[in-house]
This record gives structure tokens, sequence and C-alpha cells, in this order.
């Protein structure tokens, strides 16, 4: 038995429970989990809203989490009792102090990395992996926009995109994130409630515009971050924190320069192990050699995880937050 933040129904962040909880015991196929820390993530949020279902209710968001295994069902290799394992992605129920998870998607964390971190770091660590190495292909000399450069996936993906060689440009809400962007390898932080990013864009670009546009925000920034790519650039819509994006008539992309669209995931781009695995070890890789810093910014008892919905949602947090259960 243990404790567990459950819906019983989608809405604000009221509806996060702190509940009495038994995860029973592992499956074939399974093992028994319990968490030292649990990523606080934006799409924790649009399970609890219902913009992306999660269903039977209730139900246990969390799509991150890291810990220790300690028990194993039949026919589990992957993992033993005892490893530090990590992950990211379906099933969510990270919510949780321990936890039933398969086998197959989890990661052994590496002796420098500590378990904190691997909780802070998989889900966008590995959403920064497959944008940058897999929607568009990030090479030495490229230009770049991310949105929201001062979030957990901007500051990840800012850092690594200029290990590869790439000109950073992102957008942040204040000059405290613009400083905080600069300093993990954004070259241009544009404060978009001051500024036009665009304009902006089209400045540091001398009109050419970016190679590729990282979106995250949807509804309020979409539309203007066409505008910022170069002919057959290619934009990769990932996150709609301001929204969902209206409908729109395709032909807009001929009308702009043949623009490229993406509407990725990271749970099809880890689908399969080896996958997973890849994207896992890529960003050990980079975190090991010190290129990318994996830095907690705020840290919240599990019991309080709506407090973090709130915080989360009031943008007051910036890189990585994680919940810890105590």
């Amino acid at each position: 038995m243990g404790k567990a933040i459950r819906m019983h129904e989608t809405g604000g962040p009221e509806v996060l429970r702190w509940e009495d909880y038994d995860p029973g015991q592992p499956g074939p196929g399974e093992v028994l989990l319990r968490h030292e820390a649990v990523g606080l993530n934006f799409i924790d949020v649009y399970h609890r809203t219902g913009l992306y279902p999660i269903s039977p209710l209730p139900a246990i968001p969390g799509m991150e989490g890291a810990g220790m295994v300690e028990a194993i069902g039949e026919g589990v290799s992957e993992v033993a009792v005892g490893d530090r394992v990590a992950y990211a992605g379906l099933p969510p129920g990270a919510y949780a102090e321990v936890r039933i998870m398969p086998a197959d998607r989890l990661a052994k964390l590496p002796e420098s990395i500590s378990t904190r971190q691997g909780a802070a770091m998989m889900l966008q660590g590995m959403t920064a992996r497959y944008l940058l190495k897999g929607s568009y292909e990030v090479k030495a000399g490229d230009s770049i926009l991310i949105h929201a450069a001062a979030g957990g996936v901007g500051l990840i993906a800012c850092q690594w995109a200029k290990h590869l060689g790439a000109t950073v440009i992102g957008t942040v809400g204040s000059q405290e994130k613009a400083e905080l962007a600069q300093s993990h390898g954004c070259d241009h932080p544009i404060l978009y409630r001051a500024e036009d990013f665009v304009a902006r864009v089209k400045e540091i670009t001398k009109d050419r515009g970016v190679d590729a546009v990282y979106e995250s925000i949807g509804e309020t920034t979409f539309m203007k971050s066409l505008d910022c790519l170069r002919p057959m650039g290619m934009i990769v819509s990932f996150g709609q924190a301001s929204g969902p994006i209206p409908p729109m008539d395709i032909s807009i992309l001929a009308a702009k320069g043949s623009l490229f669209l993406t509407r990725p995931s990271l749970m099809a781009y880890t689908a399969e192990r080896q996958d997973l695995l890849a994207h896992a070890q890529d960003l050990f890789e980079v975190v090991k050699k010190g290129a990318v810093k994996i830095e907690i910014h705020q840290t919240y008892p599990l019991a309080e995880a709506a407090q973090a919905h709130r915080d989360l949602e009031g943008r007051k947090t910036t890189g990585s937050a994680v919940l810890i259960s105590e």
C-alpha cells in the first residue's frame, strides 16, 4: 500500500487528490517500482484538464519518474531488483509512491546521473533529442527558433542545439528568463511580451528566416511562427501551452514558402525498445559530457502536486521541476 495523486474528474488543480493506493504485484513483463522522484511536465496539465484524455477515471497522471525496482514479474530480463531506473512516456501513472511499470519501458540510470536528475530529464531530454535529431536534424550552421526557451524542454534543447553548432534564438517571458536561457546556450533571447518576435527573428537572420521553429505554445504563436521560417523550413509543433491551434488551410504552407509541418510525439519516436534506448543513451551521453546540464529548479512534495500545477500553468517555473516521493 502507498499513496498516489488520483483524479476522479477532469478540471483545475483541485481535482488532484492525495489518496491511499495499492498498485498490486507485477505480472509477466512488469516491475514494481518505488519512486524517489517524479517529473512535472505540461502534458500532465493536458491530462488533468482533459485536453489529452486519459481513461478510465479515476486515473493517476504523470508520464515520467525514477526510482528503484522492488520486485519483478515473470520473464523480466531488462532490469533486476535493486536497479535504479528512469522512464518517460506511456502508460500514465507516475504520480504515485509505488507503481507497476512494463519492464521494457525502463532505462537503467548510469552511476553519474542521480535518481532525481533521472526524473527531471527523461521526458524533456528525450523530447529534445527527437526534436533536434529526428523531427528536424539540426546541423552546424543552422539557425533555429525555440519557444519557451527557459522552460524544461527549452533549456535542454538550447544547450543541445548549441552543442550541435546551431545559432539558437529563443522566446522568453521576462528578463530573468532571458538571462537563464542565454546562460544555457540561447544566443538571442527575445522577450515576446515586449518585442515582435517575428521582426526580431528576421533581423537576427538578416531576413533569411530560421531553418526550423520548435513550437510548443500553440494558439497564440503558431501562425507567427510560420512567418519566421526560411523557404522550405520546418515547423515542429509539439505542444500547445496557450491552447489548441485552430483548424487551418494547409495551402498556407505553400503560400509562405513551401514550408514543412510535423506534429510529433515522444511516444511514437520511442515506441520500439531499441528506439527508446537510443534516445536515452544519446541523452545520457550529452549529460555525462557536460554539454547539457540538468538543473532542478523547483521541487515539491508529491502530495502537493496541485500547487506544482498552479505554478507551472502560471509560468512561475523555469527549467526542470520534480515531485518528491517522501
